[in-house]
Order: structure tokens, then sequence, then C-alpha cells
């Protein structure tokens, strides 16, 4: 095969997405024929050449795997963790999951819910650039109750980080009488990809996260799907995902396969 972007032959054997796959490049840890490439236009031969990341070797693509994980706090959305903290990729594991696969986009630390994880580096780069504009859909639980004018102001976009968000939609959806006092449950729907982007929205109106947990991604929602629980995705979820029959973000009530 004629050589090819080494950011894309990495994506496409299910070692990173392209983004990723391009800072590994700039770090060092790509290796062609045992000599580190640092140079993001560099090309290489899959069949032909030695390519390596981090001293493993990468072999030719798989059959692509898509997998549905909600996921629970308290693990890192990440393949591996410095801190040594658990990530989703021990959850995947434990239920016997051996594909090499990553996560797509982020969920935090303290976060929960839905979280696609592949070996498709073309989907994980639809899914995630801003100008496909893919929603997700947060049930966050704040501090406090959030007025109209406040709910206004997640909904036209306001500045976290020296930088306005895109508008949103942002609805109310009950009041807690909690013990620390009242709290309220707001329906946020973003297409960006921000760091920790929901919470600092909530900050900036004063309202500060208690509970995040993401229910959509674009047309994929499932609430049957446990803390912990992961299934494949179907043919028809992954057609929608890449944008044919209907656009990402969309549908509300996506074909759903049956759970693991």
């Amino acid at each position: 095969m004629p050589p090819e972007r080494l950011q894309k032959i990495l994506s496409a054997a299910g070692v990173a997405s392209r983004r990723i796959a391009e800072t590994l490049i700039t770090q060092g840890r790509v290796t062609v024929n045992g000599a580190a490439v640092r140079e993001l236009g560099s090309k290489a031969d899959l069949d032909a050449d030695d390519i390596r990341v981090d001293g493993r070797r990468v072999k030719a693509p798989r059959q692509k795997r898509y997998i549905l994980l909600n996921k629970p706090r308290g693990y890192i959305t990440s393949r591996s963790d410095p801190e040594h903290r658990p990530t989703v990729i021990d959850i995947l594991e434990r239920g016997g999951i051996r594909d090499y696969i990553y996560p797509v986009g982020r969920l935090d630390y303290d976060s929960e819910g839905l979280l696609i994880l592949t070996s498709d580096g073309d989907l994980a780069a639809r899914l995630t650039h801003p100008r496909h504009e893919v929603e997700r859909e947060y049930q966050v639980r704040v501090r406090g109750v959030p007025d109209r004018h406040e709910l206004e102001r997640l909904s036209r976009g306001l500045v976290i980080d020296e930088r306005r968000t895109a508008p949103a939609d942002a609805r109310l959806e009950k009041v807690i009488d909690a013990a620390s006092g009242p709290q309220a449950v707001i329906t946020l729907v973003i297409h960006e990809g921000r760091n920790r982007q929901v919470r600092k929205m909530c900050d900036g109106i004063g309202h500060p996260v208690v509970r995040l947990r993401r229910v959509r991604i674009g047309p994929i929602t499932d609430d049957r799907l446990k803390p912990g629980e992961f299934r494949d995705l179907s043919r028809r979820e992954v057609e929608l995902l890449r944008g044919r029959g209907q656009a990402p973000g969309l549908a509300r009530s996506p074909a759903r396969s049956k759970d693991r």
C-alpha cells in the first residue's frame, strides 16, 4: 500500500484518535524502523515498515469495535493513569474486553454517564471535532436554584477560560430540598468538548455542580445501562453516529441493540 501519514495509520490501527496520535508523534513516542519520528507530516507504510508506539508494534487494524459504557464516578477516562487511579479500560477488561480501544472525548473523574469507546479513529474524530456539532446532553444537579436569567445565560453562552461558550439548551427539571439547602436538577445540552465545560458553566452562574451525569451522545442514549455496565453499539447506532440517515444530535429515540 502507498505510504500514509503516521497519525492516520495510528488512528486506523486503533492506537489512538488522530488528535492524540499527533501528540504521541510530537512527544517522540512513535518510531519507524527504530528511529523516532516527530514531524506530523511524516509518512510510512504499515505493511513494509516497523512502526511502534512506546516500543509496542503497531499492527494492521482488526475489525473495528464500538462500545457504549455507563461510566461510574471514580474512574479516569483514559487508557492509563500515571497516578494509578482506576480507568474505564479497567472496567472493560474485567468484563472480558481485550480489544485495543480508547475513549471518545472526556468524562471527569467525578462525573458519570454515557461514554463511547472505539478503535475507529475516523468516527472518533467526527464525534469530537467542533465543526460536526455533535450534541451531548447532561443531567446536572447544582447547589441552589437557577432563575430564568441564569438559565438564559447558560443558553446564550458565557465566558469561561477567556472564551465564550456556544449557545446551549438549558432547562430546569426539578427542585430538591436537600439538608444543605435547595438544589436543582437541570438538563444541559451542549455541542462542545471543552475541559470540564459543564462544571465551569454552572460555576459561572453561581450554582456549583453537585452531581453530573451524561445521558446522551448525539443520537445515542440508553437508560437501561447501569453504572459500570457496557454493551456493543448496534450497526444502526454506528451509522447514526456517522451521520447517515439522521444527523447526530437530533434523534431522541434511536434504535438500540440488546444489553449485554
